[in-house]
């Protein structure tokens, strides 16, 4: 088992989407600067959605024309359609990252069209990603969804191998309201191995009930070497009601290390930049690790 593990900093994107508080583009990319100088190599960056339906995004052209370009770190754009992939295009990101949702009635809220037809818009999309561009898919409400109950685990391996079919690099799955258990998390890992075969797995946490870390440990000693996680804890999804944050990326980071993981990130360091994304945000971050401390004292990556 690796003993490696890559986590995606999605505070600049997920974490930011749902907050009322405006954020200035200049507080955006000092977030991402500081992830980057902590060490983070992925940064899911922006969504390119449209404006009047997630106005904190609405300056994602700037918030990408300003960010560090340095070797090695990529960034990652949310797309939800043809007009997204361009503008993500336009602004020069590493990687596209489609959502689809697994229920209808949360896909039909959330994007206003049905999972089938969001899933030809991947296809689109997957076809259309100019070559160097990594293609990803997140599977939202893998665990469950807030208008239909369970969410069958067959329907989200269906989804990843159409995503496989495609030709996808990366398939996310999304606890996107937080209530999965670390059973779910064994049993979706598997279904969706056989369903995507070779294709690489990364998950998505929120803590919404508390089980958020204990899922994200489930992954890992299931072999899954990449993990989204939010500076702080802040997140949530605007089209479900009561998603809280997602799992705080210093909580997760002391968790890892602690279990003999590394990551090449400073836990220290973003553990500062959540309670500063606090400040920026006018409230508290959810995260523990900044006011507890690292332990043993000195072990920050």
């Amino acid at each position: 088992m690796s003993t490696e593990v890559t986590v995606i900093e999605v505070g600049p994107r997920d974490g930011l989407q749902n907050e009322q508080t405006p954020v200035s583009t200049e507080d955006k990319i000092e977030l991402i600067s500081r992830s980057v100088a902590a060490g983070v190599r992925r940064i899911e960056a922006v969504s390119f959605s449209h404006p009047r339906l997630v106005p904190q995004m609405a300056d994602a052209e700037a918030v990408m024309a300003g960010v560090p370009r340095v070797e090695g770190v990529s960034y990652i754009g949310l797309v939800l359609n043809r007009r997204g992939l361009d503008r993500a295009m336009a602004a020069e990101v590493d990687e596209v990252n489609v959502v689809v949702v697994a229920t209808d009635t949360f896909s039909t809220k959330n994007q206003n069209v049905t999972t089938d037809r969001m899933l030809e818009t991947w296809d689109e999309i997957a076809a259309e990603t100019p070559a160097g561009i990594r293609r990803s898919m997140t599977i939202a409400a893998s665990f469950g969804c807030p208008f239909e109950g369970e969410t069958p685990p067959e329907r989200v391996a269906e989804i990843a191998r159409r995503a496989a079919a495609a030709g996808a690099d990366e398939i996310a799955l999304a606890d996107t309201i937080g209530v999965g258990v670390p059973a779910q998390v064994r049993t979706l890992t598997r279904l969706v191995r056989e369903a995507a075969p070779g294709v690489p797995l990364r998950f998505h946490f929120h803590n919404t009930r508390n089980t958020g870390y204990a899922n994200a440990l489930t992954a890992v000693e299931e072999g899954v070497t990449v993990l989204d996680a939010s500076a702080g804890g802040f997140g949530g999804c605007p089209f479900a009601p009561a998603a809280t944050g997602n799992i705080a990326t210093e909580d997760l980071l002391y968790a890892l290390h602690r279990s003999g993981k590394t990551t090449g990130i400073d836990e220290e360091s973003v553990a500062e930049t959540g309670a500063w994304l606090g400040t920026v945000l006018g409230k508290p971050a959810p995260a523990l690790r900044g006011r507890a401390g690292g332990f043993p004292q000195g072990r920050t990556s």
